[in-house]
């Protein structure tokens, strides 16, 4: 079986892989919902969904740092890493270690195509495609639930100290846009730092996103960034709904629906 990944490398597999370690945390619930939990060999200490797993698997480091030794001790048959969450050195120690498939998300479309890849990977199409139906109908539900309602202007931010937003070129900017959320960031590339004193400036920004994750923002970073805003309200939202790719978006929309 021959699988080109989403950065464009090319896999060779004489049959079904079984022994998988995986180094993103979205993608490992993915697994999860595929039906693939006891394929798992290996996962980061921020795979928390389902909650449990970690008490059965084997943790070889986080998305950023890993145990090249531990992995290597598991023998997997496929190694699952992603463009943004793991470095480049990752994936290269990865892949002396065994097949290591990248995948690289920026819309929902992208996400459906990850699905049914895996799907295909571990012999586990109709399962995959279920998913990727239900994720469509949602789709489809939330955008009638959404097309009347205002665009308002908002900021997403992911970090501070520096002070970090969502820009362009993310799933996050993807999944603000289908919910008419205007990003003042979008002309920006990635992750831009973001210059509190000039974001002041804009007296059209309606809502300040702070995020769960990466950072941890919490209530007493309302009243701090409502600082630089003449009139924006500042809201926490959930960063696995915003960021989280996979099997996550069947949980998403409703959440979006709570938002608004």
């Amino acid at each position: 079986m021959q699988v080109q990944d989403q950065i464009g490398r090319i896999l060779e597999f004489e049959k079904t892989p079984k022994r998988i370690v995986c180094l993103v945390p979205s993608l490992t619930e993915l697994l999860v919902d595929l039906g693939l939990e006891d394929s798992i060999v290996g996962l980061t200490k921020f795979c928390i969904h389902p909650m449990d797993l970690k008490q059965t698997k084997t943790i070889v480091g986080g998305t950023k740092s890993i145990h090249a030794e531990k992995i290597k001790a598991l023998e997997p048959d496929i190694i699952l890493c992603n463009k943004e969450e793991n470095s480049k050195e990752i994936v290269e120690i990865c892949s002396k270690i065994a097949p290591t498939h990248v995948s690289d998300i920026f819309t929902i479309d992208d996400n459906l195509e990850l699905i049914k890849q895996y799907g295909k990977l571990f012999s586990v199409e109709k399962k995959a495609l279920d998913i990727c139906i239900e994720i469509n109908l949602k789709l489809t539900d939330f955008n009638q639930f959404i097309k009347n309602k205002g665009t308002k202007k908002v900021v997403y931010f992911i970090w501070k100290d520096p002070w970090m937003a969502a820009g362009n070129t993310t799933f996050i900017n993807h999944l603000l846009q289908l919910n008419k959320f205007d990003n003042i960031y979008q002309n920006k590339e990635r992750y831009p730092e973001v210059n509190l004193e000039e974001m002041k400036l804009n007296n059209q920004l309606d809502f300040i996103l702070l995020s769960s994750e990466p950072f941890p923002f919490g209530k007493d970073h309302i009243l701090e960034i409502e600082k630089f805003t003449s009139k924006a309200k500042a809201i926490l939202v959930d960063g696995e709904m915003f960021s989280w790719t996979g099997s996550r978006l069947l949980k998403a929309f409703d959440y979006f629906k709570s938002l608004h």
